[in-house]
């Protein structure tokens, strides 16, 4: 499964690669590719959103027996798993490649900033739908802008990071 996942991700960074000197005087490479696979989930997230909202839940409040939940927040909950593991192979194998730490670690890493935008689209949602009687859709795509700059730095510095080698530490170190 691991090499038809690295085999996949390679042809998608090779179909964004191609697109990226039209932006290269704008961004690194890495930053362009994040942009790409973002994108593409943000708007799976996005139609995956509207597609429960209207459809599936049709604007009625879930009642779970201890607690109900409105429609917005409902959906929220339904689609996270699938965008969060969409979102996060498309950043192991196509964006974040280069970094050496362990699947798991990366895994849990990459939850963990997750969950901080989950509470950043929840309490958006809570006070943008709930507080100032907007619309859900749109009020979700707005949440997103914040959410992307969290996730990218969250991303790119914790989740995927590269990390020393101690011989490469001990090199930088004895440089300076």
């Amino acid at each position: 499964m691991r090499k038809l996942l690295v085999k996949t991700g390679s042809y998608i960074q090779k179909a964004i690669d191609f697109t990226y000197p039209l932006f290269r005087k704008f961004m690194p490479l890495q930053m362009y590719r994040y942009g790409v696979c973002g994108c593409t989930n943000v708007m799976f997230d996005w139609v995956l959103y509207f597609f429960t909202y209207n459809f599936i839940l049709k604007y009625r409040l879930v009642d779970l027996g201890a607690v109900t939940l409105s429609p917005h927040i409902a959906s929220l909950i339904i689609i996270f798993p699938v965008v969060t593991f969409w979102g996060f192979l498309l950043q192991k194998y196509v964006t974040f490649t280069a970094s050496d730490l362990r699947g798991r670690v990366q895994l849990m890493r990459y939850f963990m900033v997750i969950l901080v935008n989950l509470l950043i689209n929840y309490i958006g949602l809570k006070i943008m739908v709930d507080g100032l009687g907007f619309f859900p859709t749109p009020s979700k795509m707005i949440i997103t802008v914040v959410t992307v700059i969290c996730s990218y730095i969250g991303q790119n510095k914790f989740t995927f990071k590269i990390s020393l080698h101690p011989t490469e530490e001990t090199e930088k170190t004895d440089n300076t």
